[in-house]
């Protein structure tokens, strides 16, 4: 089955949204979604740009547009007390699930999205990645080995630089193909485009 790629950072409100979605659009068109967390913060020295939230007008309008995808979605959003939060621990913690527990992977990171912009829970450290990883049936013991090992770290730098190598510089990012949308709001668009094939 053809994949639509997802490229996201955790802490980012616009990938929590899209997340809401992706899953049923592939669906519809026969295709799976390859779930592909990586660092945003990375992008930024390369773009110019930086957090939506510390930009003046921008933030305060995301804010705003937060709240109304919420209602639009009928889904639960509350940012947690110390948004942002650096998110390398939950990234790194998905791509060791998915290499040694592939069917808790995905469970994961919508868990992680869910605590996070559902519950307004700030689960990024080391132990509240390993308390959601543990209800999601993840073996917790082997995980926290590995979560700050220079390997796991070096694997999500990779997989950052993949990203960046390829174009991606916000989140969220999707690939139909090779054609690339950036935002949620192109969610629309990638259904479209499935449906026609292009144009």
């Amino acid at each position: 089955m053809h994949q639509i790629e997802f490229w996201f950072d955790f802490g980012s409100p616009y990938a929590y949204f899209g997340a809401l979605q992706i899953e049923e659009i592939a669906e519809r068109y026969g295709r799976t979604v390859s779930w592909r967390p990586f660092m945003l913060g990375a992008a930024f020295p390369v773009t110019g740009m930086r957090l939506l939230t510390e930009t003046p007008l921008r933030g305060d309008y995301a804010r705003h547009d937060w709240q109304r995808l919420a209602r639009k979605f009928c889904a639960p959003f509350s940012l947690p007390a110390g948004f942002p939060t650096g998110s390398a621990k939950p990234g790194r913690a998905y791509y060791w699930l998915r290499d040694h527990q592939p069917a808790v992977a995905i469970p994961f990171a919508k868990a992680v999205f869910h605590n996070y912009f559902g519950e307004g829970i700030d689960g990024f450290s080391r132990e509240g990645v390993l308390r959601t990883a543990a209800e999601c049936g993840a073996d917790v013991a082997s995980l926290g080995s590995a979560l700050d090992s220079d390997d796991l770290k070096q694997q999500f730098r990779a997989v950052t630089d993949e990203a960046l190598g390829r174009g991606v510089f916000g989140s969220p990012f999707f690939f139909i193909d090779s054609e690339p949308f950036w935002g949620a709001d192109r969610l629309a668009l990638v259904d479209e485009w499935l449906s026609r094939g292009g144009w």
